[in-house]
């Protein structure tokens, strides 16, 4: 907590109206004039900030609330590159985001070119830098990975999930990496679902902790989609799990019985 930085009037919230069934979810932001769209950029000393740093996560989200955090993400980026830190992102892309007059075209685009490892979907990637699965591509999620490496040399390893929605309280779900080979998992049936809000974080959050704890992207894709598919069943934001129960669910123990 030491390098917390404190200031403004408000923090930023947002509006979860939990769907079910038929019905989705749906969420509303509030976080013009926050404290946190509203950071010196300056406040950050990110080199001694990361200065015992082995990696650095950022969201699209952050670049999109004001410029001011768009400053920010890109001075964390610049240092951990100058650091030897690996850089990943989940671009994040929200449209309703974007009202500071800088579109996410431009500031993504300059941000992921600091990236080791990527989150995007084949929508993201198009939405963002106009990058489109080759016509007549067997496996969309390669040609779209393939082509977003070629532009962006710096990053190494695209990946992302693939969700087989099946209602509001029921979902089907994969991992998918490319680093010039494709890598998918099996999919995880989550029925019901109690909260997919933070399925996204704890995916990439699993694939941090797995890239950082097992020999090959292969099992930490694995670690990574059973952390998300574990986030699914728990209320909140944070993935109240530990290590020992996201490789419970990757050995393939999902049928959620009682554990005394």
């Amino acid at each position: 907590m030491q390098h917390t930085v404190y200031s403004g009037q408000r923090l930023g919230l947002y509006f979860l109206e939990v769907g079910a069934s038929l019905r989705p979810s749906k969420v509303v932001y509030d976080r013009a004039n926050s404290s946190f769209a509203n950071l010196d950029p300056a406040a950050f000393n990110w080199d001694e900030i990361l200065k015992d740093a082995q990696w650095l996560h950022w969201t699209g989200i952050t670049p999109a609330i004001s410029a001011a955090t768009a400053q920010a993400t890109a001075d964390a980026i610049a240092a951990a590159r100058r650091l030897g830190i690996t850089v990943s992102a989940d671009v994040n892309y929200r449209r309703n985001l974007w009202q500071y007059g800088q579109t996410a075209q431009q500031v993504m685009t300059e941000l992921v070119t600091g990236c080791d490892v990527v989150v995007c979907s084949e929508n993201d990637a198009e939405d963002l830098f106009g990058i489109q699965p080759a016509p007549g591509a067997d496996n969309k999620f390669a040609s779209m990975g393939e082509q977003l490496i070629a532009r962006f040399p710096q990053i190494k390893q695209v990946i992302s999930t693939r969700r087989k929605t099946q209602s509001a309280s029921h979902e089907r779900i994969k991992g998918m990496l490319f680093d010039g080979s494709y890598t998918e998992t099996p999919y995880l049936d989550i029925t019901p679902v109690v909260d997919r809000i933070g399925g996204g974080d704890a995916f990439m959050g699993g694939f941090i902790y797995g890239s950082l704890h097992y020999a090959t992207p292969a099992e930490a894709l694995s670690f990574a989609l059973a952390a998300s598919a574990l986030k699914h069943t728990i209320h909140g934001d944070v993935n109240l799990v530990t290590a020992a129960e996201v490789e419970h669910v990757m050995q393939g123990n999902t049928t959620g019985r009682l554990v005394r």
